[in-house]
């Protein structure tokens, strides 16, 4: 049983707090000011506890063959599940993940710190001022999971940024990103909008719940210049324990109706939560 106390610190963006999970020995729930963040088991990295991240592993699973390597590029860190995740079941990948909370930084690298030969290489900077400097077609996959607190910054909605994701993107190359709203879904929409403008194949992975309007909770939007295999995503996400469902073709053009794509002038963050929504305990 894991014994481990819980860690407080504050980090640049709010209070941090690690918390062991008592069900598992060497595993880790972070919260930023109560609102759950990452989760990681340090024995297992490819147990993914949260919904929304088995989504964006799935993917990554679908973006080249089964344990073939990956260039990818993570704009928010958290305490690293993904990155942990792709170097556990892609050995031999190159990861590159920007956080721009450096006080976060220092404390998961204390407390969960990533093994010899990981692949992986973290940056403390702004997720929008590294990808405008970062090399153009250098990624196999870009991974937005980028909260300022609950909600997604403006400066990462944008068409503008849009097309930064695209340069830094190889052909068939594939994005993908966590974002979070409900009914009447103005922010998910204008998403889907801005991202058309930019990519010609899109998909949205979410729980039916959430797609009805029935709840507030997360969507991760995926695109590409190239078909996405939303067969072998729906297969995946249908299997999982809150099973998902991936729209795209006809009924996402339905979904997204007649929103229109925002630039930076006009970019706004992703909705404020209702209470309750994310928290834990």
């Amino acid at each position: 049983m894991n014994e481990s106390l819980p860690v407080l610190r504050d980090v640049d963006r709010g209070t941090a707090k690690l918390m062991p999970d008592v069900d598992r020995e060497r595993a880790w729930l972070l919260t930023i000011d109560g609102a759950p963040q990452s989760y990681v088991d340090l024995d297992d990295p490819a147990h993914l506890e949260f919904e929304y991240a088995r989504r964006l592993a799935h993917v990554l699973d679908t973006a080249a063959g089964e344990g073939e390597p990956l260039d990818v590029l993570h704009l928010g860190g958290g305490a690293l599940t993904l990155p942990r995740y792709v170097a556990t079941t892609r050995p031999g990948s190159r990861q590159d993940v920007v956080e721009a909370d450096r006080g976060l930084i220092e404390l998961v690298a204390e407390w969960l710190p990533l093994p010899d030969g990981s692949g992986i290489t973290v940056h403390g900077a702004d997720a929008r001022r590294w990808l405008d400097a970062a090399p153009a077609r250098s990624a196999d996959v870009l991974v937005a999971d980028v909260f300022g607190g609950s909600r997604v910054p403006a400066h990462l909605t944008s068409v503008e940024y849009a097309r930064a994701a695209e340069r830094v993107l190889r052909p068939g190359g594939l994005y993908a990103a966590n974002l979070a709203d409900g009914a009447p879904f103005t922010f998910l929409r204008s998403q889907l909008a801005t991202f058309a403008t930019v990519f010609e194949e899109l998909a949205l992975i979410a729980e039916p719940a959430v797609l009805r309007g029935r709840r507030f909770g997360n969507a991760v939007l995926v695109a590409s210049h190239t078909p996405l295999d939303t067969a072998r995503l729906t297969r995946r996400t249908a299997a999982d324990a809150f099973p998902a469902r991936v729209e795209h073709g006809p009924s996402l053009a339905r979904f997204t109706g007649d929103a229109a794509a925002v630039g930076d002038p006009d970019a706004v963050p992703s909705p404020e939560p209702p209470h309750g929504a994310f928290g834990i305990g």
